[in-house]
């Protein structure tokens, strides 16, 4: 989502348990994937997390905050993986602040393959089972994850921007996790416009530069002015929003307009998203490259074919556990 200058080194001091796991690769792209978790701790873990009331409020304002999502084993599981990311980036990370910032924003996509801690976090927890839930689906399919961290001081902010535009997927059944690995102030968590997400699909553009290089220019609406009603008992769409402590993490859809401003001096924020596929999501190929881009897929995955791909694992389906 935006145009990535060269990376710099990221100073990551890799714990011995990061190091040790980042050895373990994952199968090449195209075996098959791991089985997930399946079980009925899962299934009563997603239904403790996500009850009726949070479902409803998933379904009205779409996004909720998931008070301790993960267990320490989990968040250990989590911190590791992302000191071996930041370690040594993909191709497909890309600086997101600018060079006259204080601090550094560093993003990267689609690791769970070469990274093994999140492979394991993703895999071995209940968060399939909660994003099922979530979705109100049979099923929950991995679309990709996403690494995100702000170092001390940064202060590029994240616009108010819709995530599934930028994707090459249809449908109304999704959810993404948005999970620190540090604590998160309620002036630096990532808010939402509730109730956005019924729509309508909004113009994307480039974070820095504010460019249109996925739809072209005048098909889809403008962004409303979220700001202008922040606070006011009338604004058609509330910001919501959340200060979070490790292991929390706020669920949201991809169509939900987010945003979140930079962090403190002395507060780091190492965030985790993984996103999921329900049962009425559609592969959507597009003209031009998506972010994160699936290089090849249009070739074996029809338009309007469910995602059933190696990339794209099926971690969850109602009647397992």
């Amino acid at each position: 989502m935006n145009t990535a200058p060269p990376i710099p080194p990221v100073r990551v001091t890799m714990t011995a348990e990061a190091a040790a796991r980042a050895t373990h690769k994952a199968p090449p792209c195209g075996s098959p994937a791991p089985a997930g978790r399946h079980t009925r701790e899962a299934a009563d873990r997603a239904a403790a997390l996500v009850d009726a009331a949070t479902a409803q409020a998933y379904a009205r304002d779409g996004a909720v905050c998931l008070r301790g999502l993960l267990t320490p084993a989990e968040l250990s599981l989590l911190r590791a993986g992302i000191d071996a990311n930041l370690a040594a980036p993909s191709p497909r990370a890309i600086v997101a602040s600018r060079p006259d910032d204080p601090g550094f924003f560093i993003e990267d996509f689609c690791n769970w393959r070469e990274i093994a801690p999140y492979r394991e976090l993703i895999f071995g927890s209940a968060l399939a089972a909660v994003a099922a839930r979530l979705m109100q689906s049979r099923t929950a399919r991995l679309y990709h994850d996403h690494m995100l961290t702000k170092e001390p001081g940064t202060r590029q902010p994240t616009p108010w921007h819709q995530d599934q535009p930028y994707y090459n997927v249809d449908g109304i059944q999704n959810v993404s996790f948005w999970i620190p690995a540090d604590p998160v102030s309620r002036a630096a968590t990532l808010e939402f416009a509730a109730g956005t997400h019924r729509g309508p699909w909004l113009m994307p553009r480039t974070f820095m530069t504010h460019e249109a290089r996925w739809f072209p220019e005048g098909t889809l609406a403008e962004l409303p002015d979220i700001e202008a009603t922040r606070g006011r008992a009338d604004a058609p769409h509330p910001i919501i929003g959340w200060a979070l402590e490790p292991g929390d993490a706020v669920a949201f859809h991809m169509l939900t307009l987010h945003a979140t401003g930079g962090v403190e001096p002395g507060r780091r924020r190492r965030v985790f998203s993984v996103r999921f596929l329900g049962d009425d999501m559609r592969h959507a190929p597009r003209r031009w490259k998506t972010s994160p881009e699936f290089p090849g897929l249009a070739d074996e995955l029809p338009a309007g074919a469910t995602m059933d791909h190696p990339l794209f694992p099926l971690l969850w389906s109602d009647g397992d556990g």
